[in-house]
C-alpha cells in the first residue's frame, strides 16, 4: 500500500495564505495539493506529499519562516480521504454549494449544486477566491444579470464555469487552463455534473485560436495578482460592451494594484466584501 505525507502548519492566517499563494504559483507543483482552513484568526494548511518532504526546501519554497512550527507525518492512502474530508464540508455561496460526493444528500431544494472532489487543481470553493466569485455572480443574477456567453480563464476544477451553465443553460460556456491535468479534470467535472456541453481546453492566458476576436459578456479570472494585471488589457477587450469580468485570487494589499490595472484598462471597478483574506473586484465595460 503505497504512503502519502502530509505537513501540517498552524499560524495565523496571513502568512498561511502568502504561502499557499506561493505553492499555487510554482509549476511543476511540489506537492500533490495543498488546502488552506480558517479557524477565526488562526488558520491550518495541509500540504500532501507522495514521498517525505524536505522541510528545509519546503520553507524556501513557500515562504514559510522559521517560527511557523510545521509537523511531518505519514499515512496511508485510506487515512488521506478520510482527513481530507472531514475538513471539506459544503460551501454556501448564494444559490449555489460546492460539496464532495460524501456530502451528496447534504444538498436541499432550491441549492444548485456542484460536486467538487479534493485534488491538484484549484477550486473546490473551500478558498475565499471561489466562494467570493460565486457570491458575486450570484448577486448578478438576482440584479437581472443574464449573460449569454461566459468564459471561465483559468478555471482549475471549473466549478465557476459550471455554476454558469448550471443557471444559464442556453448560454455558450467556455473554459480554459494553462494545466492540462486541470482541463482534463475541469472536462470530467462538466460531465460529472451535468453540463458537458463547456468547452475546455488548454490555453496560455487569452492566447488561443478559440478566443481569438470573441467578446464574452462575462469573463471570470480567478488566477493571481500579478496575472490578473498582466491580462488586463486582454480581458478589457475580450469584453462585450456592457460586460463584466469577475477578477479574484488577489490578497487585500494587492487590491489597489490590480483595481488601478483594469480602470487604465477604461474598465470600472467595484470591490466585494473580502473574504479570509482575500479579495473580488467586478469590472464594467462601459
Amino acid at each position: 500500500m503505497s504512503t502519502i505525507w502530509r505537513l501540517t502548519a498552524f499560524a495565523d492566517f496571513k502568512p498561511l495564505a502568502d504561502a499557499v499563494e506561493r505553492l499555487d504559483e510554482v509549476y511543476p507543483p511540489i506537492a500533490l495539493s495543498w488546502l488552506l482552513f480558517e479557524d477565526g484568526a488562526a488558520a491550518r494548511m495541509d500540504v500532501l506529499f507522495e514521498a517525505r518532504p524536505d522541510e528545509a526546501a519546503f520553507r524556501e519554497a513557500s515562504g514559510l519562516t522559521g517560527d511557523i512550527a510545521i509537523s511531518v507525518e505519514a499515512m496511508p492512502d485510506e487515512d488521506w480521504v478520510r482527513i481530507s474530508l472531514e475538513g471539506l464540508k459544503p460551501v454556501d455561496a448564494g444559490r449555489f454549494v460546492l460539496y464532495g460526493a460524501h456530502d451528496r444528500d447534504a444538498i436541499t431544494a432550491g441549492q444548485i449544486g456542484i460536486e467538487i472532489e479534493a485534488g491538484p487543481a484549484f477550486g473546490t470553493g473551500h478558498h475565499g477566491t471561489t466562494r467570493g466569485c460565486l457570491i458575486a455572480f450570484d448577486d448578478m443574477l438576482n440584479a437581472g444579470f443574464e449573460p449569454n456567453t461566459v468564459f471561465d480563464l483559468g478555471c482549475g476544477t471549473a466549478a465557476l464555469a459550471i455554476a454558469a451553465a448550471k443557471v444559464l443553460p442556453d448560454a455558450e460556456v467556455m473554459a480554459s487552463d494553462i494545466d492540462p491535468e486541470a482541463v482534463e479534470e475541469s472536462a470530467e467535472n462538466c460531465t460529472k455534473n451535468g453540463t458537458p456541453g463547456i468547452d475546455c481546453f488548454v490555453a496560455e492566458g487569452l492566447d488561443h485560436g478559440k478566443l481569438a476576436g470573441r467578446e464574452f459578456e462575462l469573463i471570470f479570472a480567478n488566477i493571481l495578482a500579478g496575472p490578473l494585471v498582466d491580462l488586463a488589457p486582454g480581458i478589457a477587450n475580450a469584453l462585450a460592451p456592457g460586460g463584466r469580468v469577475i477578477l479574484s485570487g488577489l490578497l487585500t494589499e494587492q487590491e489597489a494594484w490590480v483595481r488601478a490595472a483594469y480602470e487604465s484598462a477604461g474598465l470600472d471597478v467595484h470591490r466585494q466584501p473580502p473574504l479570509e483574506g482575500w479579495e473580488c473586484l467586478v469590472a464594467s465595460k462601459r
